[in-house]
């Protein structure tokens, strides 16, 4: 709660762990693109080759907001490459974004196509769920290198569908083996604005989804903030 000057943790050590953002890294990703000159609005299209992708909604030329929504790793991949190593270095290093690392730039093969993979995707670059958090809070209260229109734009494509009664905004995340996911984003309520980080790491339950988190993420909203 920036308003309050306020975290709220469940299980302090873990909330101070790095792990890999898996596709909440799109957020980012969205950002870079547009400060880049890759992505112009919600509208942009990456141009879809005709690969057969396993999930249905990727097969398409989609747009930022389609592919955000789907969270279609291969048209981030593009995104990603068009903009460059160090480019995107420069980027994390004045975002200040996790542990910056960017050295496993193809990946680690968790998938078996190369444009399904990359250096976000269970590979080198990490971050904590604390760090989420602030990398959010600094956004969008226009504290980054980011412009107000680009910003606004990734407002608009987070916006998820939600039955509490509140604006809710986010991203999921999936690792490639069972047990990993998150779902990291914000909500408005009565004029103030909350910034969340959920990650869930259980080996011992299969299929875990960024769906599982963000559910999560709403039963705490509606408990203990929209009473």
């Amino acid at each position: 709660s920036p308003a309050k000057n306020q975290y709220t943790y469940y299980s302090k050590d873990k909330c101070q762990t790095q792990f890999s953002p898996y596709s909440t890294f799109k957020i980012v990703s969205t950002l870079i693109g547009l400060n880049n000159g890759v992505l112009h609005s919600k509208d942009t299209i990456m141009g879809y080759d005709g690969t057969h992708y396993p999930v249905d909604a990727w097969n398409d030329n989609l747009t930022l907001e389609d592919a955000f929504k789907s969270s279609c790793i291969w048209y981030f991949r593009k995104v990603i490459d068009t903009v460059g190593i160090d480019q995107v270095q420069n980027e994390l290093n004045t975002l200040q974004y996790g542990n910056r690392d960017i050295s496993e730039w193809e990946g680690s093969g968790c998938n078996p196509l190369p444009e399904l993979n990359g250096f976000w995707l269970d590979s080198s670059l990490k971050i904590s769920p604390k760090a989420q958090v602030d990398i959010l809070n600094n956004i969008f209260n226009n504290k980054t290198q980011f412009s107000t229109e680009s910003i606004e734009t990734l407002k608009n494509i987070m916006q998820t569908e939600s039955s509490i009664g509140c604006n809710l905004y986010g991203k999921t995340g999936t690792g490639a083996s069972s047990g990993n996911a998150w779902y990291v984003g914000l909500f408005e309520k009565d004029n103030f604005t909350y910034y969340f980080a959920i990650y869930l790491d259980d080996d011992s339950k299969e299929n875990i989804s960024g769906s599982d988190a963000k559910e999560i993420a709403e039963k705490i909203i509606e408990k203990y903030y929209l009473k």
